[in-house]
């Protein structure tokens, strides 16, 4: 599968189009995560638990996103955003949401 943030497929045409499709999780934090956390929020630096907690969230929402295409019969997805969501303190949705098309 084909996956873009553009308008389109470079050297490809679009031969059909099936519409929107979206993968998305939710999740919380993790009650060790928060700790080292706080501890890193003292001394400045990357947060690596929460990167890595994001980094999961997204191929999670993208991988969901790339099952729902196939089962329309996609072979690329174009116009790829995601974006967070808060849903309770300490929890956040991941959204992966695109186009599915066909491209030959």
């Amino acid at each position: 599968m084909t996956l873009t943030n553009l308008e389109s497929v470079p050297g490809r045409s679009i031969v059909e189009h099936y519409g929107l499709v979206q993968g998305s999780t939710i999740r919380a934090k993790h009650v060790g995560r928060d700790l080292m956390a706080g501890l890193k929020n003292i001394v400045g630096g990357e947060l690596k638990g929460y990167t890595e907690l994001m980094r999961e969230a997204r191929q999670q929402a993208t991988d969901r996103m790339v099952e729902q295409a196939g089962e329309l019969g996609a072979n690329a997805i174009i116009n790829i955003r995601y974006t967070t969501t808060s849903v309770s303190q300490g929890a956040a949705e991941m959204l992966a949401y695109g186009t599915a098309v066909r491209c030959q």
